[in-house]
């Protein structure tokens, strides 16, 4: 079985979100690093214009969205608690709000002058510049409205209390982690680790689960080169699909893009739509046929 090939960079919190899964799932993969921001362009031969990390790929099916990647370990790994299907109403309505305006909370309390410097240090102050511009021009362009610093801080310690009060075992929902614990420790990842914000230091519970998250790191890897990765959706078929699903644009030219920042859309075919998943296929002289996969919720579909 080919490994896993993800497509991310070290500060990356959705990245790092995808790394402890793989670490729990016990599944060895294959690492890509690529930019901060477009261009990218092996992402751009596989993906289209999907400009979000990570991505993953495994042979010639590609996964966008975090939540697709989840998916796609859960299925590679058995484990079914990573993957959002199937999870009760509770754990659904956290991943959404802990995903989409807790992440952005701690993107924006996170980003003061520490990080600037640990992103200049990391690459240079030319490309903190760049990625800052990038930032800032997708912000513009994003449908979830931001909060100033101070909000954003007291939106993820009311945050940070509420998980206090939820763990009255070793994980949020229970004595074992589902997808909910992943979801809510990249956030507090980049603004503990990655910031060294001390807001933990009042909530023992959150402290104590953050260390058994942790624990899990980030599973055995080996790096490959963009080209390598080419050469293996190249060489490869995307897996078969049964049925187009159910959705009236199936097997029709439509766009898919996500529904609250970087909206740019990826083009193609819909070869299959339920109400959990979007398979887009698409096709490019350097690697043939592929499937890109997205999750439904947080993607928006319209004909091309």
């Amino acid at each position: 079985m080919q490994d896993l090939i993800l497509f991310h960079y070290p500060m990356s919190p959705f990245s790092e979100k995808v790394r402890v899964m793989l670490g729990y799932a016990g599944l060895s993969w294959q690492s890509v690093t690529v930019k901060e921001m477009p261009p990218r362009p092996v992402l751009s031969i596989l993906a289209g214009g999907y400009r979000k990390v990570p991505v993953a790929q495994n042979g010639a099916d590609v996964f966008c969205d975090s939540r697709a990647i989840a998916d796609e370990i859960a299925r590679l790994s058995g484990k079914k608690e990573l993957s959002l299907a199937g999870q009760p109403q509770d754990v659904i309505d956290f991943v959404r709000t802990t995903d989409l305006e807790v992440f952005l909370a701690c993107v924006i309390a996170a980003s003061d002058g520490r990080m600037l410097k640990k992103l200049v240090r990391e690459t240079s102050l030319f490309h903190a510049f760049r990625f800052l511009k990038d930032r800032i021009s997708m912000g513009r362009k994003s449908r979830v409205k931001a909060l100033r610093g101070p909000q954003a801080k007291e939106k993820v310690i009311s945050h940070i209390s509420i998980m206090e009060s939820m763990l009255n075992e070793d994980f949020l929902f229970g004595s074992t982690p589902c997808i909910a614990d992943f979801s809510a420790y990249h956030g507090l990842w980049f603004v503990c680790d990655l910031a060294g914000k001390p807001w933990l230091r009042d909530f023992p519970k959150v402290t104590a689960w953050m260390e058994r998250m942790r624990a899990f790191g980030h599973g055995k890897f080996r790096e490959i080169t963009a080209d390598q990765a080419l050469d293996i959706a190249r060489d490869a078929m995307p897996r078969a699909i049964e049925s187009a699903g159910v959705d009236p644009l199936a097997g029709k030219n439509v766009e898919i893009a996500p529904d609250d920042y970087g909206r740019e859309p990826v083009s193609g075919k819909l070869v299959y739509a339920d109400n959990q998943a979007l398979v887009l296929g698409r096709s490019h002289k350097r690697v043939g046929q592929v499937h890109v996969h997205f999750p439904r919720q947080g993607f928006a579909v319209k004909p091309a």
